[in-house]
């Protein structure tokens, strides 16, 4: 099972929403199914160019390796020549900074990754989390 359309829809517009209430700066949102494809994304008016490749590196990452982008962050911190690896063989599609959040279903499973970016990466995890919740799934951004 993947996340659905309508699920992924809900995930982008809650956590835009959430920005919005909260006036963070300008999001991308991305969300991507298990096998790492896009199901929904949204961009905001004034979110830079580089931040739609940025939100879906996060959550590509997070699916990659099985664990929110908060967990590689901190790995990557204590073994950066293994995260340098990983780059290369990722083609650098992997980001390792807070912001990649997986979507997991009620059993626990695996069903896709919301990837945001355009505030601070704790902002950004914050408003993935609602949005998946919101969506009536478990967030699972990672552990420091």
């Amino acid at each position: 099972m993947s996340v659905t359309l309508a699920q992924a829809s809900t995930i982008v517009d809650v956590a835009l929403k959430k920005a919005r209430d909260n006036n963070l700066a300008p999001l991308t949102v991305a969300v991507l199914d298990a096998g790492g494809h896009l199901v929904a994304f949204k961009r905001e008016d004034k979110s830079g160019i580089l931040r739609f490749d940025i939100a879906f590196g996060k959550a590509w990452g997070a699916l990659g390796m099985g664990f929110g982008s908060r967990t590689l962050a901190g790995r990557a911190a204590k073994t950066p020549q293994f995260f340098t690896m990983l780059a290369a063989a990722s083609g650098g599609r992997m980001v390792t900074n807070p912001g990649g959040v997986l979507i997991r279903d009620g059993s626990g499973t695996i069903i896709g990754a919301c990837g945001i970016s355009g505030d601070t990466s704790d902002k950004d995890e914050m408003c993935a989390s609602a949005g998946i919740e919101a969506a009536g799934l478990k967030a699972d951004p990672g552990t420091d």
